[in-house]
């Protein structure tokens, strides 16, 4: 009995393919939003950091108008 030709192995066969694929498209993907995740935490933590508020006197204790 030759079970190279049969139908069902030939099935299996593409489905084991297609699992992979899937796997490593997955993976693939999820370096690339690592990659973009990290990009963005360089670009925030690059932006400058505002002052704090004053804590002392009338002006600037309860409205923050930094821009």
């Amino acid at each position: 009995m030759d079970i190279a030709n049969s139908t069902s192995v030939n099935v299996a066969s593409r489905y084991a393919q297609a699992d992979t694929a899937d796997a490593v498209n997955i993976l693939v993907l999820r370096k690339a939003i690592d990659v973009q995740a990290a990009g963005a935490l360089a670009l925030l933590s690059a932006l400058p950091q505002q002052p704090a508020l004053a804590t002392e006197g009338t002006l600037g204790r309860h409205v923050n108008t930094y821009a």
